[in-house]
């Protein structure tokens, strides 16, 4: 299948096979990101998702995983979601999972019912966008929900057992105040129990609407130092039993990862020695 715009999806993702179902983002309106911006959203016809299923059968393929691309394949309707799960299984038959990004306001959309009957036709895991853990910063980075529609969602999604994972930004808060927004989501998480938390440390593009904002002093961005001593404080306050914890710090070439609690000395080891080393250097912004 020829895939339109940049390929998108959490590491953990990367032995599933990702078939697209979307082009594009529903919501498309988060200021530092620039994935979908050029793309017009729409859906996939279905036989055209079907074609893709057939094609990777024919050649012998039959994975266990799978991952709807693109932005948030979880705010299809319902209905249609069914029948894409409904031709997945029936194409793959050693699937035992489908997995997706999702929007906290998507999982609003949904009722109760519709959550369970999508857990039932094989939807196990969703990655949400949580970015940071502070309402005003949520609100400047246009993000589509609060921390208390979050945890409001959440618990209905994991009513129906799906299972709940994150996107987060370390830097989203801007400069002075990476520390603060460590708290809140330490808070955030112990209280919503993630299985898996990304953290794509903020990277600045040119090209996204946050840039406006820098050049006009509305944002100040934190440095590579204070990004990394964010990352370490929320590593230190997290309390989860079993959470895999993945961070990039990408403009330094530095990836932290690792499972809660049983390795947090090691990563937190890993970005102390960052720290020590780039505190001794100018000042580093992600920004391309």
């Amino acid at each position: 299948m020829n895939y339109e715009g940049l390929i998108c999806h959490p590491p953990m993702e990367r032995s599933s096979f990702e078939l697209p179902v979307v082009v594009g983002c529903a919501y498309n309106q988060c200021k530092f990101c620039t994935f979908f911006k050029h793309l017009r959203y729409r859906l996939l016809p279905l036989e055209q998702i079907e074609e893709e299923l057939r094609r990777v059968r024919d050649v012998g393929g039959n994975p266990k995983q799978v991952f709807l691309g693109d932005g948030n394949a979880f705010g299809i309707e319902t209905p249609r979601l069914l029948l894409i799960l409904e031709r997945i299984f029936h194409y793959f038959s050693n699937c035992r999972m489908v997995n997706m990004d999702a929007t906290v306001t998507d999982i609003r959309d949904k009722t109760d019912r519709e959550l369970r009957q999508l857990k039932k036709a094989g939807v196990n895991r969703l990655y949400l966008g949580i970015e940071g853990g502070l309402d005003d910063v949520l609100a400047f980075m246009q993000k589509d929900h609060n921390i208390e529609q979050a945890y409001r969602e959440i618990q209905r999604m994991q009513n129906a057992e799906l299972v709940f994972n994150a996107h987060i930004m370390t830097g989203v808060a801007g400069a002075g105040r990476g520390l603060e927004n460590a708290e809140k989501l330490a808070e955030f998480f112990n209280r919503t129990q993630p299985e898996r938390v990304v953290n794509f440390s903020l990277f600045l593009s040119r090209s996204a609407p946050l840039y406006r904002d820098i050049s006009a002093g509305r944002f100040i961005p934190a440095d590579e130092v204070e990004n990394l001593m964010e990352a370490h404080r929320l590593l230190e306050l997290l309390k989860t039993n079993f959470l895999l914890y993945d961070g990039f710090h990408d403009q330094l070439g530095l990836r932290v990862w690792g499972i809660l609690p049983q390795e947090r000395a090691k990563m937190l080891r890993k970005l102390n020695d960052a720290i020590a080393i780039y505190t001794q250097r100018e000042p580093i912004v992600a920004c391309s």
